[in-house]
């Protein structure tokens, strides 16, 4: 196990920082065990820490860092039962790549595959979907080291309660050492991606999300524009995007020229909406059919700062039309665009779907721009909505807060008095959000 000395660590977009006592890279689950159990013997926090892509500090500490980037790779496949078991701290887009090679694949994934597997799923990544939900939702199983050191395996079957928390758990639970995952056979997907107006896409956007397996849009502040994506199941053959427009289009324009823009909208915001107006109308319709990660996932090289909540589905034409209301009356320049995803009902305590179909609504500024005016302003539409906030992305809610807008919180916060009465793996964040 490698130890090291302090230094300031910094989530991906610059906005959280950390200076721990020291970091430990553990190679195994013994080792992993044993540094937990050293910061309990020195009286120091532990918290682990992916790729930092999550814009809250859940994973902050001034105790003991764990890095997980020793604990990679796929544990055992098991096509039976129709699974993987990977370690922990192996990126998603090494585990799609690799399941790929083995004729598999998750069912449903995020847009963005650079997390660790156990920081995704800990803060509830989500894609979108009709009948898919999050990458946590298709957690079949985990291995997790608790505040005294101890590894418990936990599933359906084994250690129920604590597998059912730990599925989103925050890191307030432990450290998760490997999880396993539910993988079917690889399959294709056709995408077809198209501008709609935003009247168009909100009038029927219960028909969109009937009709198509996977359904998001984004819609571009200062405009009536919007650009949908649509994914479905697809028996062939593939098509992918070519080389040349896939360069052009994802990495040039949606990169490149998408971060030459957003620096000059933070330099001169007046000229926000005419940028907006001309990105917008820039995007032409494309369809093609690839296997699931290179329709799910792209590349997002553009750095930014993001709020993200999810509403009751039936709730999400009404949010979203009173936020572009609030955006079209105020004096407010937004040069990002709004996201906007779905997820069915899910059963895991702390997931933002929980109990009820719901609908994602993204808010995203460029880095450095300043973003209070924006996101309070969205967030009294969302809570007005009963919404529940992504727990990697900012907020400023509370345990209060949580305690109405979650019928099973109480149920979370039983299981990690049980398994960390100590808040061994607390930090700040853990303390707003979950209370003492």
């Amino acid at each position: 196990m490698a130890i090291g000395t302090s230094s300031t660590w910094r989530n991906w977009a610059g906005n959280v920082t950390a200076r721990p006592v020291r970091e430990v890279t553990p190679a195994s689950v013994e080792e992993l065990s044993a540094a937990v159990r050293k910061a309990a013997d020195d009286g120091l926090k532990a918290k682990a820490v992916g790729t930092g892509h999550s814009f809250a500090a859940a994973a902050a500490t001034d105790g003991v860092m764990i890095r997980p980037q020793l604990l990679t790779g796929i544990r055992k496949i098991d096509r039976e039962a129709g699974t993987v078991t990977v370690e922990a701290g192996t990126p998603l887009k090494h585990l799609n790549v690799a399941l790929a090679r083995e004729g598999l694949s998750l069912t449903n994934m995020g847009d963005i595959m650079e997390q660790t597997v156990s920081g995704a799923t800990s803060t509830g990544t989500h894609g979108t979907g009709r009948d898919s939900a999050s990458i946590a939702a298709q957690i079949k199983g985990l291995e997790l080291v608790t505040a005294d050191g101890s590894v418990l395996s936990c599933s359906s079957k084994e250690n129920p309660e604590i597998f059912a928390a730990a599925r989103i758990g925050l890191g307030a639970l432990g450290v998760i050492s490997a999880i396993t995952f539910a993988v079917e056979p690889l399959f294709l997907l056709t995408a077809r991606e198209e501008p709609m107006t935003f009247d168009r896409v909100t009038d029927s956007f219960d028909e969109l999300i009937a009709e198509n397996e996977h359904f998001e849009f984004y819609w571009f502040p200062h405009t009536e524009n919007c650009y949908t994506l649509s994914n479905n199941r697809s028996a062939g053959p593939t098509a992918p995007v070519g080389r040349l427009r896939g360069w052009f289009e994802d990495e040039f324009l949606a990169n490149g020229v998408f971060q030459a823009l957003s620096s000059l909208g933070r330099a001169a915001p007046a000229a926000i909406p005419g940028i907006a107006k001309i990105t917008s109308r820039g995007l032409s319709a494309r369809t093609y059919t690839d296997i699931p990660y290179k329709v799910f996932t792209s590349p997002r090289r553009v750095r930014m700062i993001e709020m993200e909540y999810a509403v009751p589905r039936h709730a999400l034409v009404e949010a979203l039309r009173e936020l572009k209301t609030m955006v079209d009356r105020s004096d407010l320049r937004i040069g990002f665009p709004v996201e906007v995803r779905t997820a069915p009902a899910d059963d895991i305590p702390l997931s933002p779907a929980t109990g009820r179909d719901s609908a994602y609504i993204a808010v995203h500024l460029y880095k450095g721009t300043p973003y209070q005016a924006y996101f309070d302003a969205a967030e009294r539409i969302f809570t007005a909505h009963e919404g529940r906030p992504h727990w990697g992305k900012l907020h400023t809610r509370d345990a209060d807060y949580f305690a109405k807008a979650y019928p099973r919180f109480g149920e979370f916060t039983a299981v990690r008095d049980r398994l960390d009465p100590e808040r061994r793996f607390g930090n700040d964040y853990l303390r707003r959000v979950l209370g003492d």
